[in-house]
């Protein structure tokens, strides 16, 4: 690919999911969209709901999970140019959001709903906190790095890509993966929790949980000592303090990490 080609390829990935990841907002929290989680036209009506929301979960953490590995990436970029790999995983997360929201059947049994207004304003207010957490957490790696945009500019420029270090500084001194957290608040503060919801929440909660697993290998195998120093002073996902000394000096920067998405 030209460069050029390649900087409007990585500004319409961009463009793209910036949209989606908008509309997955709105499609989670139920408002301004003709879909959501709990209400909407089903547009497939054959299996059980369960099965195909289940289907579709499991789908977005599969790419996710396969696609952000180091092993994947080395291979993938044998036909993919290293400068698009992630605008193109970027893409790809886009069709699978554009499934779900199209595929997703409303599973509309309460499990609980929170009738009391105030009440429901302070869980709607956590909610969207969770996910200005996910919005500010992707600036404290570099949002245009974990997004595709600097490495197009990069190639545009026609210059080397390197990779960025951060400080450990803010939301990352509270815990190790702040934007996940942010995630995960988003998905279960829901003043009204239906089945569908809480299928959507327990099982991207649980696919968060497995993929940091095999993200803080990969951490440590990149960047050794520095890392496991980091694992001692900082929680995973809880932001409360540890009191366990590291095994050596520590360090204040890192590489960036490889996020999920």
């Amino acid at each position: 690919m030209s460069r050029l080609a390649t900087l409007l390829y990585g500004t319409v990935c961009y463009a793209l999911f910036f949209v989606t990841f908008l509309y997955l907002i709105f499609f989670i929290e139920g408002l301004f969209v003709p879909k959501s989680l709990d209400a909407g036209p089903v547009l497939i009506e054959s299996g059980p709901a369960w099965l195909i929301n289940f289907a579709l979960i499991s789908l977005f953490g599969l790419q996710h999970s396969v696609m952000a590995r180091p092993w994947f990436k080395k291979r993938w970029t044998k036909f993919v140019p290293r400068s698009c790999e992630r605008s193109t995983f970027v893409l790809v997360t886009v069709g699978i959001l554009a499934l779900t929201f199209w595929a997703w059947r409303p599973m509309t049994g309460v499990i609980w709903d929170v009738q009391q207004p105030a009440l429901r304003s302070v869980i709607w207010a956590i909610s969207f906190g969770g996910w200005g957490i996910v919005f500010l957490s992707t600036f404290l790696i570099n949002h245009f790095d974990l997004f595709g945009l600097r490495q197009v500019w990069i190639r545009f420029k026609n210059a080397e890509y390197t990779h960025l270090n951060f400080q450990t500084r803010s939301l990352y001194k509270l815990c190790r993966h702040p934007l996940m957290l942010g995630f995960i608040i988003a998905f279960w503060a829901a003043p009204t929790m239906t089945a569908g919801h809480l299928l959507y929440a327990a099982g991207m909660t649980g696919y968060i949980l497995i993929a940091l697993v095999f993200e803080e290998k990969d951490l440590v195998e990149a960047l050794g000592q520095s890392y496991r120093d980091y694992q001692q002073r900082v929680n995973k996902l809880i932001p409360l303090p540890k009191f366990s000394k590291p095994t050596g000096g520590g360090a204040e920067r890192t590489h960036a990490q490889p996020a999920h998405g």
